[in-house]
């Protein structure tokens, strides 16, 4: 174990907003708007307000299935929402969700708008809209759901447990990158023995469960999440690694993975989507140097 210093806990916990490490500046300990701005709205039926982070990365991956499957009525505006200038604080961020977390969605296809927050909530209503990607009933349908919310309740272990103390943290310490690096194995063993036998995470059939988990887990095993494949020795999980592999060669995934990316190669940046043509002509590699 390392020399860390002991914490000893305050009586009363205040907020030092230096402590938070890369994200300490937008990290707060209350919630609601910090600034009056109205989102933009484009003309397709729904609205996505996002970024490329794992969880954003679940929403457009479906909307380009959706797509990809000929539901023309899932076209979609995919804004960016830069979370590191605080642009899920504004007023209208905050009106479409109220938790101030992307991807946040407008289902403006109906008589009223409808707000969608969560991912998995937004998952659901997109599957449930267009009668794709969850079994209309069933044990089958049930076990859809049990992968769904078992990645809502395990990828914060992952995300704010592991990658924060490994990658993110001001300082590295030893025993909460080895407490969640244990728990981030663990469910990687999980999803092993699960995929021993099966195509996809709930069986033969590709759906809204394998799109929730593929962005965190599958990623992870791909290299992509937190420099980290090589100390979880990603290797090792060889079903996940077949299924991460199979789910990433889907065209839909791979312009899915692209859409609101601000970060990495220009040629995988697509920073706003508002029509199948812009992942030919609007990614960052085709536009012109702004002067």
């Amino acid at each position: 174990m390392s020399d860390q210093t002991t914490y000893t806990p305050p009586k009363v916990w205040t907020w030092d907003s230096e402590s938070g490490g890369r994200f300490a500046n937008i990290n707060r300990p209350i919630a609601g708007a910090t600034h009056d701005k109205d989102l933009p709205v484009g003309q397709h039926p729904f609205q996505l307000y996002s970024l490329a982070t794992p969880n954003g990365v679940k929403v457009t991956v479906m909307l380009e299935e959706l797509l990809a499957l000929g539901h023309t009525e899932a076209e979609y505006n995919a804004w960016l929402i830069n979370i590191g200038e605080g642009d899920q604080f504004s007023s209208g961020f905050v009106e479409a969700n109220p938790n101030s977390k992307i991807p946040a969605l407008w289902d403006r296809s109906g008589d009223e708008p409808v707000r969608i927050f969560e991912s998995a909530s937004i998952l659901f209503h997109l599957a449930e809209k267009f009668g794709v990607f969850l079994p209309e009933s069933g044990p089958e349908r049930t076990e859809v759901m049990n992968w769904v919310f078992w990645q809502m309740g395990s990828a914060p272990y992952l995300g704010g447990g592991f990658g924060h103390f490994y990658a993110y943290a001001p300082e590295k310490w030893q025993y909460p990158i080895d407490r969640f690096a244990m728990e981030a194995k663990r469910q990687l063993h999980v999803l092993d023995h699960e995929l021993e036998n099966k195509t996809y995470i709930a069986g033969d059939e590709y759906t809204i469960a394998d799109m929730a988990i593929w962005p965190w887990y599958g990623q992870l095993v791909l290299g992509r999440l937190y420099d980290a494949a090589e100390f979880l020795d990603v290797d090792s999980y060889k079903n996940v690694l077949r299924w991460a592999k199979a789910i990433d060669a889907r065209p839909a995934v791979q312009r899915g993975r692209m859409v609101n990316r601000a970060f990495g190669e220009p040629h995988t940046q697509l920073h706003e989507r508002h029509d199948a043509g812009d992942f030919e002509t609007k990614t960052q590699d085709k536009l012109e140097p702004a002067d």
